[in-house]
């Protein structure tokens, strides 16, 4: 009877021990994101600490990681880049999560070339966890919002869902979920190792001698990423910052750094139909979304006909714009009124082009 008690005291110390070590490992975690400062690099630029600190810390087990490799921007290839080089950070990244959390399943939710590319070598990174690498399906730009991830894995339509409640209560299957982008967890396994120094990843494109991905403190100018890359015109010229749904940049503007998901695209001038970008901006953003709400699914194509016919009412374009911004369901048409109308206000209606 004695030993067994002394058995059962001892196999209690071992699970109290395993217990402190694993509240240690995840307190100590979350105390360097918080030191880092680190955002979500997906466009969100969400605290990647409050986060984590939300996902870790909600209760009950089945939770699930999704790494989120979707890149729809137009010529993306950011993360393709971060999965071409540096594939061992990601994977570290998503384990170190994972085995925190005691998560049930990790997702790679990649676009096709990436998914072709990389899924083998993936899973056998992860060969001790439970994994699962999907190919996003060609739905257009919607395909990449984190609640839409969540109902394709779950083979349902791919539609947006309402926040709160936020994937870390009630995600994927409706349990816990993080959700981040793959330049995200790249950035954590550099936090936990000590070898992180603020950098980010930078994609550069459009009327350039250098396109690519370059890398960079994320404090860098603007203005300074495309001199250092050799990729500051020397011709009168704008920008488009962090993605298909940034915001227009006059030459003058760039001395401030970049927000969003780290594209910069270069636009001349004096080549630029800007009529004709609208139109193609209108129409990425008809055929991407997901028809759910009005503002998009009707006033995207609306705009899009406006600037096809090159007949324009400035009026009528404010208020669509406007009833994107303040009644578009997800995030996809709250913001992406911006380009149009920083473009609008800044270059066609002072007759910059």
């Amino acid at each position: 009877m004695l030993a067994i008690e002394k058995e059962e005291k001892g196999n209690n110390l071992k699970i109290r021990i395993a217990s402190l070590f694993h509240q240690f490992m995840t307190e100590g975690l979350l105390n360097k994101l918080s030191l880092s400062g680190l955002r979500g690099r997906g466009g969100g630029s969400f605290s990647t600490y409050k986060k984590w600190e939300a996902f870790l810390q909600s209760p009950g087990t089945g939770k699930y990681i999704i790494c989120n490799g979707a890149e729809g921007e137009p010529e993306g290839y950011k993360d393709g880049y971060i999965l071409n080089h540096y594939l061992e950070d990601v994977t570290y990244g998503v384990a170190l999560v994972s085995k925190l959390s005691n998560t049930e399943t990790v997702y790679f939710y990649l676009r096709k070339d990436y998914f072709q590319k990389h899924s083998a070598k993936i899973i056998a990174l992860l060969n001790d966890l439970n994994i699962k690498v999907i190919e996003k399906p060609d739905i257009g730009y919607i395909a990449g919002e984190e609640t839409v991830v969540c109902r394709i894995i779950e083979g349902e339509r791919p539609l947006p869902c309402k926040k709160p409640p936020y994937l870390a209560e009630k995600g994927l299957f409706g349990r816990p979920t993080l959700i981040n982008n793959v330049e995200t967890f790249y950035a954590i396994s550099r936090i936990d190792k000590g070898e992180y120094t603020g950098e980010r990843f930078y994609g550069i494109m459009g009327n350039v001698q250098k396109p690519g991905t370059y890398i960079f403190p994320e404090n860098t100018n603007i203005s300074d990423i495309l001199k250092k890359t050799d990729n500051y015109p020397d011709f009168d010229f704008f920008i488009q910052a962090g993605g298909i749904s940034g915001e227009i940049l006059l030459s003058h503007e760039l001395d401030k750094p970049l927000e969003g998901a780290g594209f910069i695209r270069i636009y001349s001038l004096k080549d630029t139909d800007c009529y004709q970008l609208i139109e193609y901006w209108a129409n990425f953003f008809h055929q991407g979304n997901c028809d759910k709400c009005t503002p998009c699914s009707d006033g995207f194509y609306r705009i899009s006909e406006m600037f096809k016919e090159r007949k324009v009412d400035f009026s009528e374009l404010e208020e669509l714009l406007f009833s994107l911004k303040m009644s578009s369901f997800c995030a996809l048409g709250k913001n992406a009124y911006l380009p149009f109308s920083s473009l609008i206000n800044k270059v066609i209606k002072h007759g910059r082009n």
